[in-house]
C-alpha cells in the first residue's frame, strides 16, 4: 500500500469481495458519519490503483489522513479503518444486548422475514442486519461488517448456514421391533459351531430358512458414448468421455439366506406387489415343501398389500415375516450386501444395452454364490436371550376381504 513514484504506477489495495461489497453499503449509507463514508470511498479508490495524492484530491481530505487509513486496514482489516478505537469517540465493542439480537436473527429462517433463501448466507444475514439495526434501536450495527457478524456467530457456535440432518423416531414401536430383529440373529447364531460352520437340524424339529430381503430400485443403465481408454505410460487409469447416455433403469429384488450365505435375486423393470409375489414364489420353489420360510424386511407397502396377502393365503403357514422398525433399515443384513454390491459391481457400470446391465447383475450373484459368504450380527446380540420366542406375522387376509 506505500505509494510509488517516479513514473510508476501506483501500488493496487487488495479487497475480498466480502470486503468490497461492505465497503460499498458503507459508502451508500445515509444514517452513519460521513467520516466513516469518507474512509470507505479511500479504500475502494486505492483498491482501484489510485495514487494517494489523486485518493486526497477526490476525498478532500490532506495526504497524511489517506495514508493513516490505509495503514489502519493493513493492521486490522475494514472495521480497524472505518472506525476510531474506543477513546476516541466511538466504543469498538459490541454489546450483549447486540450480539443477543443478532444471534436471535440467525436462529431464524430468513424465509420468516420474506426472503426467499432457506438458509442465511453471510452476505444476506449482513444486509438485513444493517438494514434493520436502526429500526430495532441498535443503530452502531447498521455498519457491522459480515466479518464480525460471523465471529459474533462463531463465539456462540451457531452456524445459520448449514444445514444437519437427524431421524426424527416416528415409531412408538421401534425398540420393541429392533429387539424382534436382533431376537432372529441371536437364535441364529446359535446354529453355527465354533468355526462358523451351519450345524444340522435336529430329525423332529421344525426348518426355518431365514432370509433378509429388500430391493434396490433404480439401477441405471449407462452408455458410453466414445469407448473407454485403457491405462498408458501417460495416463494411470481408464479414461472415461464424460458424456453418456441412460437407458432406462432395472429394479433388484433379493435375499441373502443368512444360513447358507447363498444371494438370491430377481431383476425387473419396477417393484411392486406382482414383483414381490414372483419373489416369494421364486422361494417357496426353492426350499423343501413343510420347511418354514422366514424374512426379516421393512414395512413397505407391497410387502403387506391385499394382493400380496392373497398370495400367502394360497400357501398357508409357509411363509413368516419379521419387519424391522420405521427408519430401521440399518438392521437389516442385505443392506450391507447392496453396499458390496454397488462397490463391486455397479459403480461405474457402463453397458450397452439394458438387458445387459440384467445379464451383469445375475452374473455377479453367480459369482458370489460360488464362494458364498454367510453373514452374522454382532452388536447388542450379547443383551439378547435366545430362549424368547421370535414374533412373527403371517400377514392373514384383511376381514373386509
Amino acid at each position: 500500500m506505500e505509494e510509488i513514484v517516479m513514473g510508476k504506477k501506483a501500488n493496487v489495495l487488495t479487497l475480498t469481495p466480502e470486503e468490497r461489497d461492505y465497503l460499498e453499503t458503507q459508502t451508500r449509507s445515509r444514517t452513519i458519519q460521513a467520516q466513516t463514508v469518507c474512509r470507505a470511498r479511500i479504500l475502494l479508490l486505492k483498491a482501484e490503483g489510485e495514487s494517494i495524492d489523486s485518493i486526497a484530491d477526490k476525498v478532500g481530505i490532506n495526504r497524511c489522513s489517506v495514508m493513516l487509513c490505509l495503514k489502519k486496514f493493513k493492521e486490522g482489516g475494514a472495521e480497524n479503518a472505518l472506525f476510531d478505537a474506543p477513546g476516541r469517540g466511538r466504543n469498538a465493542e459490541i454489546t450483549d444486548d447486540e450480539k443477543a439480537w443478532i444471534i436471535n436473527i440467525a436462529c431464524q429462517k430468513p424465509v420468516d422475514f420474506g426472503y426467499s433463501s432457506e438458509v442465511w448466507t453471510r452476505a444476506l444475514l449482513t444486509k438485513h442486519i444493517n438494514k434493520f439495526a436502526e429500526e430495532a434501536g441498535h443503530i452502531r450495527l447498521s455498519t457491522i461488517s459480515q466479518s464480525k457478524v460471523r465471529t459474533i456467530l462463531e463465539e456462540a457456535d451457531i452456524k445459520p448456514n448449514k444445514i444437519t440432518y437427524y431421524c426424527e423416531n416416528r415409531d412408538p414401536d421401534f425398540d420393541q421391533k429392533m429387539h424382534n430383529v436382533l431376537l432372529v440373529y441371536k437364535q441364529l447364531s446359535m446354529q453355527f459351531d465354533e468355526d462358523g460352520k451351519l450345524l444340522p437340524f435336529e430329525e423332529d424339529e421344525q426348518i426355518v430358512h431365514v432370509l433378509s430381503y429388500d430391493e434396490k430400485p433404480g439401477i441405471q443403465a449407462t452408455a458410453n458414448i466414445s469407448d473407454d481408454l485403457p491405462p498408458d505410460e501417460r495416463h494411470k487409469t481408464i479414461s472415461r468421455d464424460y458424456e453418456y447416455k441412460r437407458l432406462g433403469t432395472v429394479s433388484l429384488l433379493a435375499g441373502i439366506d443368512l444360513q447358507t450365505g447363498e444371494a438370491i435375486p430377481l431383476v425387473r423393470d419396477r417393484h411392486a406387489s406382482k414383483e414381490y409375489i414372483e419373489f416369494l414364489k421364486l422361494l417357496d420353489s426353492k426350499y423343501p415343501k413343510g420347511d418354514k420360510i422366514r424374512i426379516v424386511l421393512d414395512n413397505l407397502k407391497v410387502h403387506t398389500s391385499e394382493e400380496t396377502r392373497k398370495y400367502l393365503a394360497k400357501v398357508p403357514g409357509r411363509f413368516e415375516f419379521v419387519f424391522t422398525p420405521k427408519h430401521g433399515s440399518w438392521l437389516n443384513l442385505v443392506e450391507g450386501f447392496f453396499s458390496k454390491l454397488t462397490r463391486q459391481s455397479l459403480k461405474g457400470i457402463r453397458v450397452k444395452t439394458k438387458e445387459e446391465l440384467v445379464e451383469r447383475i445375475y452374473k455377479y450373484f453367480e459369482e458370489i454364490n460360488a464362494d458364498p459368504v454367510v453373514y452374522h450380527w454382532k452388536y447388542k446380540l450379547e443383551e439378547i436371550d435366545p430362549e424368547e420366542e421370535v414374533q412373527v406375522e403371517t400377514l392373514p387376509l384383511k376381514k373386509s376381504s
